[in-house]
């Protein structure tokens, strides 16, 4: 057995980034679990190592929006199409080129069992060494730190698998059971029934800030009630409160693995866990991020932009959990043109493009034709056609279209005026300024940043959102800025989605979500001059938190993919033809009727969701060592 322990915290130590030069040299290559908990710097590795797969929501991680990364599969962001033969297999996700044989492509169901094991371990191991200052207080909190990742890597588990093999707090051995090494899928509810209880404990034990800078990152109570809150949110979702479709789904034993009885006490519980986020992170000092102009009114430009690039340590009060370390480079380059030193095809959706409000506050596209052709609320003022003759003023330190409170030139498509700032803040269009190269992007076919090759938009438009406004691809300038996995505007929403369906007319609905559009830049809901009509009643109000939550939380990780799959939407949001710009247009028209006019809608996609989608399949490889597993459902 002392072998096999010697063995194994070499593995363990292996695996771990920050641990990997302990193979490198004699005689660290033979650690026992005594040598590493006797010392400080060793236990504080092994504890860095239990962090290292809390996910990269940039780009590399499971939750960002690389080649690996969930992101994609939403309908906000649309990486080149081109890019599946350089090992983009997200992209034949998209279309439902998928199976159980295609491997676990994020590795979570091999990956984060491990990570959870290191963190049992040392929650066994670790104790005081006054000789190195480590006192029973430090300990106690390193344990907090462990058990808070134990209860994460299991609720990304459930988010993409849903029922998944389940020992919540045991250190399984090769003298474990044959039955608790061949475990099969423990009940869906069970699971967050668990991560619940542990979570809300861990939030009155973990403190909600530390004043040591260097553990920006670390968990807090704050991060315990936020995963809580999102988790209860989904847990209370169509998906998975009364969805009939999984009726007689089993594990091993015969036992559902889904509850298919609808249960609205479960928008209460998720209602009341968002407050008692909200209420936490405000006595922590947390706020949404502004910035202000000169005359004191919120420049809603500014505030949108920066919140996802200043840290805390320069005012970012709206982080509440983020990953300290993320490869913002890659994101930074893949959504820079291709003529401007960048890789040019990490895109968004037309239908992304059609979200955004007006600059009144009202949407300007309220659904589809079957042409595919949107249809135009009136009442917005928007207009698809044209182009405008002068360029944009509004009230903003914005600098991005060439300053002086500029938003839009002239010679720009209608479809682009007038709208809400968040617009600009996310969508990089053709005909765009484009500061750091000192021009407009060139997105037609044989221009500088367009086609015919792969990496150029497939449909017209490149991500602008969560892209360095100060980054130079050409000149290799990637300022630094952190991963945010969950931030208080998303607390707002969630709030006010839990408490519409738990008590609907409850003044905290529209309090939250006119916070949200004041920041925002545009009018709020209410009665008062310059205000827009109340949402008339529970349906509608629900329809507006949705539209709402699209547009505040556009192309942050995985948010819209998980929204969309939790509201049981996925056949109407991701099944289908997907729009965007004219690819191979060489004209600055609008003629639908001109095969080379570039402001045209025309479809660069189709995707396939079916009802197995709506959960990863457990990877072959580990149907077939565990007999005992049961598939998700759907899934052959």
């Amino acid at each position: 057995m002392k072998l096999i322990k010697y063995l194994f915290v070499a593995l363990v130590l292996g695996t771990f980034s920050s641990c990997s030069d302990y193979l490198d040299k004699q005689p660290d290559d033979m650690l026992t679990l005594e040598m590493v908990f006797n010392d400080k710097t060793r236990t504080e590795d092994w504890l860095a190592g239990c962090y290292s797969s809390i996910p990269d929501p940039l780009w590399s991680g499971a939750y960002g929006l690389g080649q690996n990364g969930l992101g994609p599969l939403g309908d906000d962001v649309a990486p080149s199409t081109g890019w599946e033969k350089f090992g983009w297999n997200i992209v034949a996700k998209q279309t439902g080129n998928w199976s159980p044989n295609s491997g676990d492509g994020h590795g979570y169901w091999s990956l984060l069992p491990k990570r959870i094991r290191t963190a049992l371990i040392f929650i066994e191991n670790v104790k005081p060494n006054a000789a190195q200052l480590v006192t029973e207080a430090d300990v106690e909190n390193m344990k907090n730190e462990a058990r808070f990742l134990i209860a994460y890597y299991k609720t990304l588990l459930v988010e993409i698998y849903g029922p998944v093999p389940f020992n919540p707090d045991k250190l399984l051995s090769g003298e474990s059971s044959n039955e608790e090494l061949m475990a099969g899928q423990t009940p869906y509810d069970d699971i967050v029934n668990w991560i619940d209880k542990e979570l809300l404990d861990l939030s009155k034990k973990l403190p909600a800030s530390y004043s040591d800078k260097k553990k920006f990152g670390r968990a807090t109570s704050i991060m315990c009630l936020a995963v809580r809150a999102r988790l209860l949110l989904f847990a209370a979702s169509p998906l998975v409160n009364g969805n009939p479709d999984y009726k007689g789904h089993v594990n091993n034993k015969g036992v559902e693995l889904f509850n298919t009885t609808y249960d609205p006490q479960k928008w209460v519980r998720a209602a009341n866990a968002c407050k008692e986020l909200i209420d936490a992170a405000h006595a922590a000092g947390h706020g949404l991020y502004y910035e202000y102009n000169a005359d004191g009114s919120i420049d809603p430009f500014q505030s949108y932009q920066n919140m996802f690039f200043k840290k805390t340590t320069e005012g970012n009060k709206e982080i509440l959990f983020a990953r300290p370390d993320c490869d913002y480079t890659a994101l930074n380059k893949h959504a820079t043109p291709r003529g401007c030193a960048g890789n040019g095809g990490y895109g968004i959706t037309q239908s992304l493009v059609d979200a955004f409000f007006m600059e009144n506050g009202l949407p300007p596209i309220v659904g589809y034709n079957a042409d595919g052709s949107p249809i135009i609320n009136e009442a917005s003022g928007y207009k698809e056609k044209g182009f405008s003759t002068a360029p944009e003023i509004r009230n903003t330190k914005w600098i991005e279209s060439q300053g002086d409170g500029k938003v839009t030139l002239a010679g720009t498509y209608n479809m682009y005026t007038h709208r809400e700032p968040r617009f600009y803040i996310s969508v990089l269009y053709n005909r765009a300024w484009y500061r750091s190269e000192n021009r407009t992007t060139r997105f037609m076919i044989k221009e500088w940043d367009g086609g015919p090759t792969h990496d150029a938009p497939q449909n017209g438009y490149l991500l602008r959102k969560t892209v360095h406004p100060d980054h130079d691809s050409r000149n290799k300038v990637f300022p630094y800025y952190p991963g945010i996995l969950y931030r208080l505007g998303e607390a707002y929403l969630n709030y006010a989605e839990a408490l519409n369906e738990a008590n609907p007319g409850n003044p905290d609905i529209l309090k939250y979500l006119n916070l949200i559009r004041e920041r925002a830049g545009i009018p709020q809901y209410g009665s008062g001059a310059g205000m827009i009509p109340v949402p008339a009643n529970q349906a509608d109000m629900r329809e507006a938190i949705h539209r709402e939550r699209r547009v505040e939380m556009n192309c942050e990780n995985i948010i819209r993919y998980f929204d969309i799959r939790r509201w049981k939407q996925g056949e109407k949001f991701l099944n289908g033809p997907f729009y965007g710009m004219n690819f191979m247009g060489e004209k600055v028209s609008d003629d639908d009727k001109d095969p080379k006019a570039f402001f045209t809608r025309k479809v660069y996609q189709n995707r396939v969701f079916e009802k197995k989608h709506y959960w990863f399949p457990v990877p072959q490889s580990e149907m077939d060592k565990n007999p005992n597993l049961v598939q998700n459902p759907f899934w052959k």
